[in-house]
This record gives C-alpha cells, sequence and structure tokens, in this order.
C-alpha cells in the first residue's frame, strides 16, 4: 500500500488529500496552519494520518512566495543593469491605478536606488555585441556591495540579454566568486522576453525572494526527514506543474501562484470525467477566494499577472483572479456608516470569533453561524467546536450599528461577501466576453459550498457543481497534476525577410530545454507543444498562435502564416497585407506523473434520509431545514431544497429554489428546481 500526498497550506487551514495507489481510494483531513512555522501544521497532518512509511511521495502548494511579495517581507536586494538603464524599475509605467487621484503615490519597486548599480556593457537590438562587458568593474561592484554588507541578493538585466545572455551569465559567474553565498537572478533565466520594465520587475521579485524561500523550503526538508519523512517532496508551480525543493529555490518566482492551481486543475480532471467543457471555480477559503474558468476542456493560462499594481511578474500560470473574500473576512462600519466585508481577513490565529481563539471582529464564518447554517457542533466533522455564543455577540455589534436584527445583519455580512465575489466572477467571464449562463460554477474551498446556491443565483449561471472533498480540493489536485515546464523566448523575425534556420534553431533549443528539465525531474517521456506569438507590424500586442512544426519549411511558413490572419480575422474582423511579426516563441512539455482515477459510489437504494432538522434563516426568515450527511449519499439521491448538506470540512447551502443530484462519482450537481 503506497499513498500520494497533495498538501496545501492555506492561510487558516493546511489541507492534506492521501490518494491510495494501490485500493484507488481517497482520504482527506485538515488542520489549522501555523503562519510562524509551517511545517508545524504539516507534521501534525502528517501525525494525524499515521502512516507515514507508506507515503510515495508529496506534492506541496505554498504561499511562502506570495505572502512574502505581498507584504514586502522581502530580501534587500542590489540591482545591476546596462550603463544607463538602472532607472528602469523605478519609471515603470505611465499608466496610473487611479486615474484623477492627485493623492496617489506610484508604487516603488522591492529596490532602493542606493542599490540601482551600473556597468559597461551593450548588446545591440538583433543580439550583436556593440560593448564589450567591463568585468574589472563587476569585480569593483561586487567588492562595494561586500563592504556595505547589506545586500542580500542580486538582479541582473542587461539591455537586449534576451538575445545574448553572455554578458549576464558572465556577470553571475563574477559575481559566485566575488560574492560566494549571495543568490543572483539574471534577467535570461528568469524572463528571457522583451520590455525592461516586465523583464526587471520579474527579475526582482525572483532575487528579492530567494533568501525567503531557501530559508522555509530548506528548513522544510531537514525538519521532515529529522520526522522520518524522507519521500520524495515538490513544489507546486504557478503553471500547474511541479519542481523539486531545491529548483524552487533557484527560481522562486517559479511558486508564486502555488497553491491556488491545484483546485483548477482538481475542477478540470472531474470536469473530464462528467462531460462537462465549461467551468466557471470558485475556491474560497479562510483568508481570499480565487476564481478561473476551463473553457471546452482547457484552463487558460496567462503572463499577464501583477502580484500588486504596478509589480509585474510575467511568468506563465494559471489564470487566476484572487480578492480578499473569505470566510475569515471582517466585516466592519466604515467612516460612511456602510457595512463592509474584507479584504481585511482574522486569518488562522486568532481567527473568526466562533473559533473560541481570542477573535472578537465579526467575520463571515461567524454570519454563517449565526444564520444556522454552519453548526457549532458538527464543524469539521465534530472535531472542532464552535462558540455560538461568541459568533453572535460580534455580529450583535454590526446589527446594533445598523439597527437591525442580529440575523439580518448576518445575511447582511453575507450578502455583501457575496457581492464581492460575484464582481470577481464576472472578471473571468463577462469581462472576458463569456456568458454566464454556459458555465457550471465550481464551489470549493471550506467557505465555498455554503454560498454556491446564492453564487448560481446572483451571478445567473444556471447550474453548480459541489466536488468530493471541497475543503480539501487543492490539496486533491495536486495528487493529479502532471510535470510541466513552460519556456519561451523573444525572437523578432519579420515575415517579409524570414529567417528559417534562426527561428528553427530557437524553436530547437526550447523543445530541448523543455525535456531536459522534465528528464531532471525524473520523467523520460513528455508531449511538447509549440506555438509563436504573432501582430501586424506596429501593432502593440500579438496573438498566440499554436503551431506543430520544428523544421519551419517553406509550406510551414505560409500554413503560419495563414493561421495568424485567419486568427486576427476571427478575433478583431478583420485582417491586413502588412508584414507579420513573430515576437516570442513558447514551448510546453508536459509529463504524465500517473493518472487519478475517481472512486465510484454506491448506487441509492431509496430516498436520502436527513439526519436532523435546524432552524437556517434564509430570505423569508427561519425555516425548519433537513439536514443531511453528505458521506450517507449515494448515486442517484436527489435532494429539493431548502437543505443543508454536511461533512467534515464544509456544508453545502441549498435555497428553496435549488435542488441537487449526487452522480456516480459522490459529487454535488445543482440545479434550479
Amino acid at each position: 500500500m503506497s499513498y500520494r500526498l497533495g498538501i496545501d497550506i492555506g492561510g487558516t487551514f493546511t489541507d492534506f488529500v492521501a490518494y491510495d495507489q494501490d485500493g484507488k481510494a481517497l482520504t482527506a483531513w485538515k488542520n489549522l496552519s501555523t503562519p510562524q512555522n509551517p511545517i508545524e501544521g504539516i507534521m501534525t497532518g502528517l501525525q494525524a494520518f499515521g502512516r507515514i512509511d507508506a507515503i510515495d511521495g508529496i506534492r506541496l502548494g505554498t504561499t511562502v512566495a506570495t505572502n512574502a511579495l505581498l507584504e514586502g517581507k522581502v530580501a534587500t536586494a542590489a540591482y545591476i543593469a546596462t550603463r544607463g538603464f538602472k532607472d528602469v524599475p523605478f519609471i515603470g509605467r505611465g499608466n496610473r491605478r487611479h486615474h484623477y487621484d492627485l493623492a496617489w503615490v506610484k508604487p516603488k519597486p522591492f529596490l532602493q536606488r542606493r542599490h540601482a548599480l551600473e556597468v559597461d556593457e551593450r548588446i545591440g537590438p538583433s543580439g550583436e555585441t556593440i560593448r564589450p562587458l567591463n568585468e574589472a568593474q563587476v569585480r569593483a561592484l561586487a567588492a562595494g556591495i561586500k563592504a556595505e554588507g547589506k545586500v542580500e541578493a542580486i538582479a541582473v538585466v542587461l539591455l537586449h540579454s534576451y538575445l545574448t545572455p553572455d554578458h549576464e551569465q558572465r556577470i553571475k559567474a563574477i559575481l559566485a566568486e566575488e560574492l560566494p553565498g549571495i543568490p543572483v537572478s539574471i534577467s535570461y533565466e528568469v524572463l528571457p522576453k522583451w520590455k525592461e520594465h516586465f523583464r526587471s520587475s520579474t527579475t526582482i521579485c525572483d532575487a528579492v525572494i530567494k533568501p525567503v524561500v531557501k530559508k522555509q523550503l530548506g528548513s522544510m526538508r531537514r525538519e521532515l526527514d529529522e520526522n522520518g519523512v524522507r519521500t520524495r517532496i515538490v513544489v507546486m508551480r504557478s503553471n500547474g506543474g511541479e519542481m523539486t525543493l531545491d529548483k524552487a529555490v533557484e527560481a522562486p518566482i517559479q511558486i508564486a501562484v502555488s497553491g491556488p492551481t491545484g483546485g483548477v486543475i482538481a475542477a478540470k480532471r472531474t470536469a473530464e470525467a462528467l462531460g462537462l467543457p465549461n467551468l466557471v471555480t470558485l475556491d474560497m477559503g479562510g483568508t481570499s477566494t480565487d476564481v478561473s474558468t476551463v473553457v471546452g476542456g482547457r484552463e487558460k493560462f496567462t503572463t499577464d499577472f501583477e502580484i500588486a499594481w504596478g509589480r509585474p511578474i510575467q511568468i506563465p500560470m494559471i489564470d487566476i483572479r484572487t480578492i480578499g473574500a473569505g470566510g475569515g473576512s471582517i466585516a466592519r462600519i466604515d467612516a460612511g456608516g456602510m457595512l463592509v466585508v474584507g479584504p481585511e481577513s482574522a486569518g488562522a490565529n486568532p481567527g473568526p470569533a466562533c473559533y473560541g481563539r481570542g477573535g472578537t471582529w465579526p467575520t463571515v464564518t461567524d454570519a454563517n453561524v449565526v444564520l444556522g447554517r454552519i453548526s457549532a457542533q458538527n464543524f469539521l466533522g465534530g472535531s472542532m467546536s464552535l462558540d455560538a455564543e461568541a459568533a453572535r455577540r460580534a455580529v450583535q455589534a454590526i446589527a446594533d450599528a445598523l439597527g437591525m436584527p442580529v440575523a439580518q445583519a448576518a445575511l447582511a455580512i453575507v450578502r455583501i461577501a457575496n457581492n464581492n465575489m460575484v464582481g470577481a466572477l464576472h472578471t473571468v467571464l463577462t469581462e472576458q466576453g463569456l456568458d454566464p449562463r454556459d458555465f457550471v460554477l465550481v464551489a470549493f474551498g471550506g467557505a465555498g459550498p455554503p454560498h454556491v446556491s446564492d453564487l448560481m443565483t446572483e451571478a445567473s449561471i444556471p447550474k453548480g457543481l459541489v466536488p468530493n472533498f471541497p475543503g480539501q480540493f487543492s490539496a486533491f489536485g495536486f495528487t493529479m497534476a502532471n510535470a510541466r515546464v513552460d519556456r519561451y523566448r523573444t525572437v523578432q523575425l519579420n515575415s517579409r525577410f524570414f529567417d528559417v534556420e534562426r527561428a528553427r534553431n530557437v524553436m530547437a533549443a526550447l523543445v530541448a530545454e523543455c525535456r531536459a528539465e522534465l528528464a531532471a525531474q525524473g520523467h523520460s517521456e513528455a508531449a511538447v507543444t509549440r506555438s509563436v506569438e504573432m501582430r501586424y507590424l506596429g501593432q502593440n500586442y500579438e496573438l498566440e498562435i499554436p503551431v506543430d512544426i520544428d523544421a519551419f519549411t517553406e509550406e510551414e511558413v505560409v500554413q503560419l502564416f495563414d493561421a495568424f490572419h485567419s486568427q486576427h480575422d476571427a478575433r478583431f474582423g478583420f485582417r491586413l497585407d502588412d508584414p507579420m511579426e513573430i515576437v516570442n516563441f513558447l514551448v510546453t512539455g508536459i509529463a504524465n506523473t500517473g493518472e487519478l482515477s475517481f472512486p465510484e459510489i454506491e448506487e441509492a437504494d431509496g430516498d436520502a434520509k436527513p439526519a436532523s432538522v435546524r432552524p437556517v434563516w434564509f430570505d423569508q426568515g427561519w425555516v425548519d431545514t433537513p439536514v443531511y450527511n453528505r458521506d450517507a449519499l449515494r448515486a442517484g439521491h436527489r435532494i429539493a431544497g431548502p437543505a443543508l448538506v454536511e461533512e467534515n470540512a464544509s456544508v453545502t447551502v441549498l435555497d428553496g429554489d435549488k435542488g441537487l443530484l449526487v452522480d456516480r462519482f459522490g459529487n454535488l450537481l445543482i440545479s434550479a428546481n
């Protein structure tokens, strides 16, 4: 008996899912996170599992990089640029977050200007060496950094180095000689693409979190070994792939959005099993809510991401939008007397008032307890008791301020949280030209299922799905993720003077890099996909065109240009006779890391029987509502709302207009009555 284990370290809970690779069975559990030392929460969960020797591998989703960047708790970094370009990180872009706010201040990079340094060298726009690197200057800069003694990491971003990286690579080698122990990030290894601000910002972010990630992940491996957990452990990438702990320390920017990817992967695999092509995912945890889409069976990827406004990181990642709305989101009355929910969160310590850990602020979880939607006696399957009276006292403060009964105040808190999440859903649906009526809302995270019924109504999404283990769904996704590597490079080619040899060499090099990294992870076979980003000459944005070519023969090049014309016409309604440019080459390698089959459940032999009945507040007031135990449900069972379906880590709330069907795998399929 061997287990594949997924662990998702969240802001409030650490989630665990173990897949028995022999018995094809799943086990899920969770415990409170320990933000100051995440390994404590991990070891608590592993000890509860008890079968440590049978663990065949661990896949970990961690927020260490994300939190460091969001909170600004990063290392002091130096920045080395081509002479005349050290101010690129400080100039940034010309756009503004608030166009008419004269008091708005542009966010600063994770860099002090006195640590922005220059070196004599120059690579031209075609990759030619205009001025050789002055190595003596580099050594002098290293001596100055050493003398100051404050710099903990170094970012190197030279002009046009994505075409010819020799100077960056040489600087890295010199710094390794002169400043051993100080990590160095060079843009060619982090983001070998054009556009200086994006390249500098991404490289700086990679550099400033290297010491932070090294400290946590390095100690994690050591402490796991000391506790007898010597199995292979990998960290989830932002693109849904995996990387070893050592690789994560070398390129920490690749795990900047590590945790939320698991839920999208699990939702996609679940949809494949059920034949559902279009999904919108809603992962509501204790601190935040993450939303994403799967369209036509494919998750959406992006490089257009900002860890905070004005601080872009352009790495390939699953396109996930995050808002500060979770079960721990704090409700308060603002200066104008309006009720506001989030983005501040009570977190795991002290947590919501109902946790009984000293928290007094009212949260969304407290509101759901007051409304009877969350049971104070059956939280986490009864392993954690909630203080319903403390929740009521916390919400009572809001009720008194608004001059309404406590139950109505609790419902107002829930509705405002719902409204925040509807806004997030619109950003990935209607704002992208997608019709919500074509989608299924997949709600997970411990706090997602209590809101699924309301969100279906308010976002005009006709169907919903609460999967198995919703409270540990991201950890579940980790167990079924494949290894994935993305490689990309800016190489500008013109359709009028197309350099076939150059295109062939670049594509071959990227394919080789993908296969080599996957082989280093232990994967001998990989499926490789290729694409290029193209535009008409003079345009500022590109379209990604999938290709299946390596040789770039004359016939293949003609097909490529025709494909661009067709896609541009389909997207924008016109095509031009202007020359075309290939701007970026992109290659993805995916290695199958082992299939995970969904276990089927028994067929129902009668109607579902409620385990109890309790009063729950809906729009019409208190309603005696049947409560079902999810473990007792069987395939084919139907439940009409209003109803509650309780399970170990969550509860699904059905209003009177909804009903659900239990499918053959145990998922809850929700639709209007």
